[in-house]
């Protein structure tokens, strides 16, 4: 596949608009990225007769950590249980009013595998109010979202909690399956003779645990290894992927700084200081992060520690209702669900492009185009991986070789995209990503003066989602 889509990039011209977007000058944080006119849209609404309106009351996240920092003493549920704490505060909606909770979670904690239930339990919601646990890799929160939307347009709740959690600081590591399989036996052993005799099996090489690692059952490749890859695929060059990865980082510093974040809660951590902010924003130089070395493919790999997205630790949570019952209650809702989409391609030479599958049905199913959109919100795994999407969007060869469409969609302008930070900067708790994506499109339309956003994300098993998020009339 890597010397087909080369040939993408052969047949671009080399005055096109792709490349005048992806030059340093549009990578880095220019004039026109910080100071974006503020024009209010009156295009027409995205409501459908006979289809009840979703709104999106509010949503929050705990700060993203590092991996391995304040939060690494804590259990996934305890993360879950501040952000769903965090939502009640600030919207002070009655806990016996939601009808359900759903929450996504990617690497489970087996003491509380139904995370959903733990943390709502702990953050004081009714216990007569069910909740559910669901996984789709990075696009967990999404779907949880997504269920909250079915259930609310089917009529059977009014008011749907969605949220997705993730702690990188401590994730099970395994005994190897001899060791797993003997110890089994071992507990079903009844006299003092079989148990010493299981035990006088056990060899060394029995001990060497099974640690994870985030790669792909079907292929076993590294998503590293298949970013690099893709970048590779779509003649994305190191220095490219480092200027978008320091772009991402100092508009995050500068959203930051500017208290653009409004979906950031505090969060007491139990025996440490409070917690206010994100601590992976690291605006850095060009010529530090070009003397990293490669993280996956070496020597000649393009892929670093600086434009990857780092392991992180976080959650989220957002309240959403009818549209009927949220004025009802006396809400003023941020922002309407409107159309979504979830595709899968090829997990091994597709596995991140989901965003450019996507993007494209989803448009469609709106009727709307590029043009029409006003905010991009796309999630951020690799700087490469955000690359490449860019450039099989804006190729007509892409479209019509890999996706059976006559013409290609288009890149996203880059003064609409991701410009307060992305994953790559603010962090990527993989199940807690999708909420923040949605509450993020829904300020900045607010502030930007937009009516429609896009938010799109790529998912492990290469699988991804699109969906379109409106302004709530002002």
């Amino acid at each position: 596949m890597t010397s087909m889509l080369t040939r993408i990039i052969r047949d671009l011209p080399a005055s096109s608009a792709w490349a005048a977007r992806v030059s340093a000058r549009s990578l880095s944080c220019s004039s026109q990225l910080q100071a974006a006119a503020v024009q209010p849209k009156s295009k027409k609404t995205l409501a459908k007769s006979g289809v009840k309106n979703i709104v999106v009351v509010e949503g929050v996240r705990i700060p993203f950590l590092q991996s391995g920092t304040s939060y690494a003493d804590l259990m996934p549920h305890d993360l879950a249980r501040a952000a769903l704490q965090g939502l009640l505060n600030r919207t002070s909606v009655p806990r016996d009013v939601v009808d359900y909770i759903v929450y996504g979670t990617v690497i489970q904690e087996v003491k509380t595998s139904n995370v959903a239930r733990e943390a709502a339990l702990g953050a004081g919601f009714s216990d007569k109010t069910p909740a559910h646990t669901v996984t789709m890799a990075c696009i967990s929160s999404n779907q949880a979202m997504t269920t909250g939307v079915g259930m609310i347009a089917a009529g059977q709740c009014d008011v749907v909690v969605a949220g997705g959690v993730e702690l990188m600081s401590d994730v099970p590591i395994r005994h190897s399956r001899k060791m797993r399989k003997t110890m089994l036996t071992l507990n079903r052993a009844k006299t003092l003779g079989q148990k010493l005799s299981l035990i006088s099996k056990i060899r060394p090489d029995y001990f060497a645990p099974e640690l994870p690692a985030v790669a792909e059952f079907s292929t076993n490749e590294t998503m590293g290894h298949s970013a690099d890859r893709l970048a590779a695929a779509f003649a994305v060059s190191r220095v490219e992927q480092d200027e978008y990865a320091l772009r991402s980082h100092t508009l995050a510093k500068k959203a930051q700084d500017g208290g653009l974040l409004l979906d950031v809660v505090p969060f007491k951590v139990p025996g440490k200081d409070t917690v206010t902010k994100d601590n992976g924003i690291r605006p850095s130089s060009m010529e530090q992060m070009g003397k990293l070395k490669p993280s996956f493919v070496k020597p000649y790999g393009t892929v670093t520690a600086a434009n990857s997205s780092f392991l992180t630790d976080g959650a989220s949570a957002i309240l959403l209702m009818s549209e009927e019952k949220a004025l009802a209650m006396g809400y003023k809702p941020k922002a309407y669900l409107r159309d979504f989409v979830y595709v899968s391609q090829d997990p091994k030479d597709q596995l991140l492009l989901g965003p450019t599958y996507a993007t494209p049905k989803v448009l469609e199913k709106a009727g709307l185009t590029m043009a029409d959109i006003d905010a991009f919100e796309f999630h951020e795994a690799f700087a490469g991986q955000i690359l490449a999407n860019l450039k099989a969007m804006d190729s007509d060869w892409f479209a019509q070789n890999y996706m059976g469409r006559k013409s290609k969609v288009g890149a996203p302008p880059l003064e609409k995209f991701n410009t307060w930070g992305g994953s790559l900067s603010l962090g990527h708790p993989f199940a807690a990503t999708g909420c923040r994506l949605v509450i993020t499109a829904a300020h900045r339309l607010k502030k930007e003066g937009g009516q429609y956003g896009l938010v799109a994300a790529c998912a492990a098993g290469g699988q991804g989602h699109a969906m379109i998020v409106e302004l709530y009339p002002q």
